[in-house]
């Protein structure tokens, strides 16, 4: 099968608010960045995956969370800072959005407030008040989630996702990609050859891990600008190039991106150009999955395997 999944990580100002210097300007456009997204899913008729932080589906909030076993200091931004921005904490009325679209998109998790999976200060408690917080603000909405995004991708503690009910993750990008550097990056966009092209499998845990072929802003600074005006968006290449790969050869092209990265026009302009190059291609046979559409096809096929080996012992 010839599908592309996309992944967001929809967090707003959650994303960041642990960090002494938060990118301003991300900051800003974390909300514009998330309806231009939507936007184009409507536009394109391409469904995603939107991993929410739990916190952005509740109507209000003092900033205390008192009971929440999270480090000293964890929320002090929030109750600070951001005090007065409920546009940065809050977001139900996106994600209502989200479910009142014809499209089915696939509502996952972020965690309830971005914790790091890998932060030393954490232990099983913490992340399993996270998740129990994160699906307890999911319960007005009616949402039950079945897929889960590791905040920055630190991927741990599986065996407690597993334990929530969840069934399916994005897993680590493939070793080649994990210290990839700029050059590297453009290698790539002249041969996408070297983009991956992910295969999920199922995990010790019963879940389906789903690695990541491409970061959609992952390139950017003076080579993009460099490789733009003399060339062609160095990402677009790459995705386009891993879209005709997976169409000859099968294969799921995984591309992640946040709201917050759409901050320019010229942002908007390199995820609407990979838009209609999915849309074209759907001609040729290339499917769009959520994580959740991934989840149902792997464990239907895990589980004939099993009931033809049973029947054959």
């Amino acid at each position: 099968m010839s599908s592309v999944v996309i992944s967001v990580d929809a967090e707003l100002g959650w994303g960041f608010h642990d960090l002494k210097d938060p990118p301003q300007k991300r900051v800003e456009y974390a909300r514009n960045g998330w309806i231009q997204l939507h936007t184009l899913c409507e536009r394109y008729s391409i469904p995603a995956t939107w991993a929410i932080v739990g916190h952005l589906l509740l109507d209000e909030c003092d900033g205390a969370h008192l009971s929440h076993p999270t480090p000293p200091g964890w929320f002090a931004r929030e109750r600070d800072q951001w005090r007065l921005r409920p546009d940065l904490r809050f977001g139900g009325e996106l994600v209502r959005a989200l479910q009142a679209s014809e499209l089915d998109h696939d509502i996952g998790s972020h965690t309830f407030s971005h914790v790091l999976f890998d932060d030393p200060r954490l232990d099983e408690a913490v992340i399993k008040a996270e998740i129990e917080a994160a699906k307890d603000a999911a319960k007005p909405y009616g949402i039950e989630y079945d897929s889960f995004v590791f905040p920055r991708n630190a991927v741990g503690y599986r065996e407690v996702l597993a334990d929530a009910g969840f069934r399916v993750y994005r897993g680590s990008a493939p070793q080649q990609l994990t210290h990839q550097r700029q050059w590297e990056k453009l290698s790539a966009t002249i041969n996408p050859d070297r983009v991956p092209l992910v295969e999920p499998v199922v995990d010790e845990y019963g879940l389906v891990d789903v690695p990541p072929s491409v970061f959609l802003f992952g390139f950017q600074g003076l080579p993009r600008v460099v490789c733009e005006t003399l060339w062609m968006d160095p990402i677009v290449r790459q995705v386009t190039g891993a879209i005709d790969n997976a169409l000859s050869s099968g294969g799921v092209v995984h591309l992640w991106l946040h709201p917050n990265d759409l901050v320019t026009e010229r942002d908007v302009n390199r995820l609407e150009t990979i838009f209609a190059y999915i849309d074209a291609k759907r001609n040729s046979g290339l499917a769009v999955e959520t994580l959740a559409d991934v989840a149902d096809r792997v464990l239907q096929t895990e589980q004939d395997y099993q009931q033809v080996s049973l029947l054959n012992q």
